[in-house]
């Protein structure tokens, strides 16, 4: 079974990082498991740029008559876009800083969240057009229970997710490492055992 990863990290701690080591032992997990699978990795922690009145102007003027500067304008968003197009499988670290996500992956979330790209309005509300993708949330945080109701980073980005049509969404999660981290990332590589078996069972 031939299968694409894109790999989403965000975290400012580089090596010192749960949610990039756990990523990243997802992706080797599954990679022991299927020859030939490829990966994308996108590292946002250095920042990306936000939406801004020049992005909006192209992003809602109609696709024919989009200027050079509109195109150029548009140019990373059309680039992540099309990485997120590519996977069938979607990781993503989600560290938590002051409750939520950090603002290099919101960033990537406003550029990839498009109307008629990623989902679309209709009669009935919004229509995510990125069906048929498995997520991973790789969450890590240092006092933050997962989905307590101080958590906005997890419920948020399930939330995000599936706005654009990837409802099939696990969570592998290192909370609360404060005064327990090698005992929640243990947990979480179990996790992550259990996840890939799992999508083993439901791939064959």
């Amino acid at each position: 079974m031939s299968l694409t990863i894109l790999k989403v990290d965000s975290s400012a701690r580089g090596e010192a990082s749960t949610s990039r080591d756990l990523a990243n032992h997802l992706v080797d997990t599954f990679k022991a498991k299927h020859a030939g699978l490829t990966t994308i990795t996108r590292d946002v922690a250095e920042g990306l740029p936000v939406v801004n009145p020049a992005w909006i102007g192209a992003n809602f003027t109609d696709a024919d008559k989009r200027t050079d500067a509109h195109k150029a304008a548009l140019a990373l968003s059309d680039t992540l876009i099309g990485e997120l197009k590519a996977a069938d499988v979607v990781v993503i670290g989600v560290p938590v800083y002051n409750f939520g996500i950090p603002a290099a992956l919101k960033a990537w979330v406003d550029l990839v969240c498009r109307a008629r790209e990623t989902f679309r309005y209709t009669e009935d509300g919004p229509e995510g057009l990125l069906k048929g993708k498995k997520a991973y949330l790789v969450y890590a945080s240092t006092g933050v229970p997962l989905d307590s109701e101080v958590d906005f980073a997890g419920r948020y980005m399930r939330q995000m997710l599936s706005f654009v049509g990837i409802t099939d969404v696990t969570v592998i999660s290192a909370a609360e490492q404060l005064f327990r981290e090698e005992e929640a990332r243990e947990k979480a590589r179990g996790q992550i055992a259990e996840a890939v078996n799992s999508f083993e069972t439901v791939a064959a």
